[in-house]
């Protein structure tokens, strides 16, 4: 996933590149000659050595390799989503990142608000002309992970814990299983979930 998200930054502000005129006038004392890139976190912050933690790293190398000015809001709560999108709308950054499936109806609205200003979502779909939809093969990573640990077993039986009761979560269980019972169709996988809401990603 680390690598993915090194990559999906270069991606995005290279496409912000292309498309940005950079002649801006709300940028207040920020660099006007450069892409200006915000990201919203999920609930949880950069620092939470997971999926947060991953884009963190990735548009931290993407500002130190491409001319990017980037800032980024870790929200509190969920009801703090919007506003720190609308914050970066509001001074006219050229691409709006958010982080997680969660933030892209919010993201559709404030987009729907700022139909000239770039936004992307990670792990959510849009159909609106101004939001790239950013997905991945997530089922072929835990494929071999799954792999892996049908080989290290010697008890014939697997477990796959996963974080929120979701259909994302469970595309990974689906890849882990199938990857362990190519090499050992009689294999067992037991599967258990944290929680069916958000504050699941949290709770260790």
């Amino acid at each position: 996933m680390r690598h993915k998200a090194v990559l999906l930054s270069i991606l995005l502000c290279l496409a912000a590149l292309l498309v940005s005129a950079c002649n801006h006038q709300s940028y207040a004392a920020d660099d006007k000659s450069k892409v200006h890139v915000g990201i919203v976190f999920d609930i949880g912050g950069k620092d939470d050595r997971s999926f947060n933690a991953a884009a963190w790293q990735g548009v931290q190398r993407a500002a130190k390799e491409l001319p990017i000015v980037l800032r980024d809001i870790e929200p509190g709560t969920p009801n703090a989503i919007e506003p720190a999108m609308r914050a970066f709308a509001e001074r006219d950054y050229d691409l709006i990142i958010g982080v997680g499936f969660a933030q892209a109806p919010i993201m559709e609205q404030v987009a729907k608000d700022y139909p000239n200003i770039h936004f992307a979502i990670i792990d959510g779909v849009s159909n609106m002309p101004n939001v790239a939809s950013l997905v991945f093969k997530e089922h072929e990573g835990s494929y071999l992970v799954g792999i892996l640990a049908a080989k290290a077993t010697k008890t014939n039986t697997l477990g796959f814990l996963g974080g929120m009761d979701i259909g994302l979560i469970h595309r990974f269980e689906k890849g882990y299983e199938e990857g362990a019972k190519s090499g050992n169709p009689n294999i067992r996988i037991i599967q258990n979930y944290v929680g069916v809401t958000d504050s699941a990603w949290n709770n260790p």
